[in-house]
């Protein structure tokens, strides 16, 4: 799927916490967040769309997932945290080039009345990995082996970028055709910006071969690269985006743009990305893969970049006159999101309630962001129980048609979406810290589940109040609208 990740290093963030993020940008997929326990998670395996099996371990953990409601096409769960704390986040779906897809290609797909199938049966893909791994790892180094050992064995039929987190350490994979793969440590101090493309723009090849201090890939990836005549690089750089990735004239409209209004916010002044003199531009091939962030990066920062339409720009869809560039690039935050999650993995608080994680339905731009403790037996069912019935009861509906209505009168709306999204943030976060507090005294950690309760109830509140005024603009602001009124 057309996605957007950030990543934030430990030391780039405001608390010490490391967060993963990605924007899951379907066709306007409905979804909704609950707890996998390990007594539902299948211990036999069937991909829908490529019909790959695999029988699974006997010794799952419970964590959340964030799948499709409607299952015709397989789970698709998208992000999630496990027990032991760890994080993951697939897929970004990422470009490659015609050298890498003819040395080891792809497993051949093909559509047939809308569903994927595969000539040769097998491989995995954004359908299955959070399934197949998240349920068993320990450490991020552990989710990046586990899914290797499964793309080495069974393949895939597209190329993919996979985010891992634990309280220490970010882990970024990325699939090189069918069965090879490459995997960074993310710097702590860091933040990593990665829309559709290939992103990792630096690889230490002999320590990825050798002692794999914060590097991995295949085994024979050496081989493989020298054999196909790859290395497109100067001067002895190892440059994986130029070996591996493309630089095609699409990706100038639909992803390096991203890439720069993130860093443009990232780091505003230790780098020149507006005017003639500008060091990167929308356009720019040598856009950053991580920057060294300006200030400490907070869950809000994570949640405005990946709500972006370029706000502040020429490239703004929303604003008010034509600049002759209005709505040039594809933004961040776009129509057909279905879910959006940050996985926040905290430090100085007991293993316990480390976890947390920010959802948010639908298009980002007009949504709100829920942060709720992982360690539970089940999430509320304001995020839980969401069919394909539009109803207001859930959270998703809710901020569908918040959306929908406040798109449409974009100027009269916002002010109160902005108002939505910084009233839920301080009223989740009094409430994270009052039950942070209560359970360190307590030791009571079956408080979890009264804390998202509370918060979603909170949240519930405040999305109606704004899915009415955002009715009552949108309303105003109708073409059939007459000024003369008959009282």
């Amino acid at each position: 799927m057309s996605c957007t990740t950030v990543l934030v290093g430990r030391l780039a963030s405001n608390d010490g916490s490391t967060m993963i993020a990605r924007t899951d940008d379907g066709d306007f997929d409905v979804n909704r967040t609950h707890v996998v326990r390990p007594q539902d998670q299948p211990r036999k395996y069937k991909s829908k769309l490529s019909r790959f099996e695999i029988t699974l371990p006997d010794d799952p953990m419970a964590y959340t997932a964030s799948p499709s409601v409607d299952r015709s096409n397989g789970i698709w769960a998208a992000t999630g945290i496990n027990a032991a704390n760890v994080g993951m986040t697939a897929t970004e779906t990422i470009t490659s080039n015609p050298r890498v897809l003819a040395a080891d290609p792809l497993f051949e797909t093909e559509r047939s009345g809308g569903r994927l199938e595969n000539k040769a049966k097998g491989g995995i893909g954004e359908e299955d990995i959070v399934v197949l791994v998240l349920p068993y790892i320990r450490s991020a180094r552990e989710g990046v082996k586990r899914l290797a050992s499964l793309l080495e064995e069974y393949g895939t039929y597209e190329s993919n970028g996979i985010a891992f987190n634990d309280e220490k350490e970010i882990w970024w994979m990325e699939t090189i055709g069918g069965h090879h793969w490459i995997a960074k440590k993310v710097p702590d101090d860091v933040v990593v910006m990665n829309p559709n493309q290939f992103g990792t723009n630096s690889f230490d090849l002999d320590d990825a071969l050798g002692k794999q201090k914060a590097h991995m890939c295949s085994a024979d990836m050496r081989e493989f690269i020298d054999d196909n005549h790859l290395d497109l690089n100067q001067e002895g750089r190892f440059n994986p985006r130029d070996i591996f990735g493309s630089h095609e004239d699409m990706d100038h409209i639909y992803n390096t743009p991203r890439a720069w209004f993130m860093g443009r916010y990232i780091a505003p002044w230790s780098h020149t990305w507006d005017g003639d003199s500008a060091e990167f531009r929308p356009e720019s091939d040598d856009l950053p893969w991580s920057l060294v962030p300006d200030r400490k990066i907070a869950a809000e920062d994570v949640q405005y970049m990946l709500s972006g339409h370029f706000q502040g720009t020429p490239y703004d869809p929303y604003k008010s006159h034509d600049t002759g560039k209005r709505g040039m690039y594809r933004s961040i935050g776009i129509n057909r999101t279905g879910v959006t999650s940050i996985c926040q993995i905290r430090t100085g608080v007991p293993d316990e309630i480390k976890a947390i994680e920010w959802i948010c339905y639908g298009p980002t731009s007009f949504s709100c962001w829920v942060p709720v403790y992982t360690n539970v037996p089940a999430l509320p069912d304001y995020l839980s129980r969401i069919t394909l019935d539009v109803s207001t009861n859930n959270l998703y509906w809710t901020c569908r048609l918040i959306a929908a209505m406040a798109d449409k009168s974009y100027a009269g709306c916002m002010q109160d979406i902005d108002r939505f999204r910084d009233k839920v943030n301080i009223n989740a976060r009094k409430i994270i810290r009052e039950y942070d507090q209560r359970m360190k005294e307590s030791a009571d950690f079956s408080l979890t589940a009264e804390a998202d309760k509370k918060i979603c109830d909170m949240v519930k509140k405040e999305a109606v109040k704004t899915l009415g005024k955002v009715l009552k603009t949108s309303s105003v602001d109708m073409k059939n609208g007459y000024n003369l009124k008959d009282n």
